[in-house]
Order: structure tokens, then C-alpha cells, then sequence
């Protein structure tokens, strides 16, 4: 199986993110956005789920799939690559960097917050960039 998940790693914003602050993502008339689905998970429950967590429930929200069928939509998920929290619309548009622990358990800092200059300037961690949204 293939993984999104990242270990003692810091996901920067996107440099040509245009928030200055944690931006909560609006709510769009047709149902939830990934933004919302990833925001809600993230902010309600800090280091309780894994990227590929979040990335599968994504799917499954944005799929309406039943809990039944989920075990076996997962492993067929991620029995291929799939994009990681590195394109996701919180680090490329809404100011958010993700904090991976050291068991892949993951959180959402604002860009303007304290913990994410802590974060950003810790050696320890490997630090990687969201995907651009723009191709110069």
C-alpha cells in the first residue's frame, strides 16, 4: 500500500499562499469543500489522525461512501499514489502548515501563529513546502 504520511516533518505554506493569517475555509451552497472536511478534522481533533486519514476520509466524504464499504475502498485507494498534504487547499490557500509527530499523527497551525514560527525554525524536523499553485 502506498502512504501519504510523513514523520517529524513541518508542511510550510505554499509560497504564493495568499493568506496572512489560519484562514477557516468558507462553506460553498453544493456541501462541503475538501478544505472544510480537512479544517474540521484537523482543528477539532489535533494529533489524532494520520495524513492518509484525513486524505481517505476526504474521498469518502466527497464520495458518500457508507462505513461498510469502507475497508475495502481504502486498501483500493491506496493501492495506488495518491496526493499528499503537500497540495492540499489549507497549505496552498488558507494559511495553514501541518505538523507531522513522530508517529504521523498530524495538526494545522495558522501561518501568523507563534507555534508555527516554532515549528518552521525547527532543526529537528524536516521541512517541506505545499505545492505552488501557480507555475512560474
Amino acid at each position: 500500500m502506498k502512504t501519504t504520511n510523513y514523520y517529524n516533518t513541518f508542511i510550510q505554506v505554499a509560497e504564493d499562499c495568499p493568506a496572512a493569517t489560519g484562514e477557516i475555509p468558507p462553506e460553498k451552497t453544493g456541501g462541503k469543500t475538501i478544505a472544510n472536511i480537512q479544517f474540521s478534522m484537523l482543528k477539532s481533533a489535533p494529533y489524532k489522525y494520520s495524513s492518509d486519514d484525513v486524505v481517505f476520509e476526504t474521498y469518502a466524504q466527497k464520495n458518500d461512501l457508507l462505513l461498510s464499504e469502507q475497508d475495502e475502498a481504502r486498501a483500493a485507494f491506496f493501492s495506488k499514489g495518491q496526493p499528499c498534504l503537500r497540495s492540499s487547499p489549507l497549505t496552498k490557500r488558507y494559511g495553514w502548515g501541518i505538523h507531522h509527530n513522530p508517529e504521523g499523527k498530524i495538526a494545522i497551525y495558522g501561518v501568523d501563529s507563534d507555534d508555527y514560527r516554532r515549528f518552521a525554525a525547527d532543526p529537528a524536523l524536516q521541512h517541506v513546502k505545499a505545492m505552488r499553485s501557480k507555475r512560474t
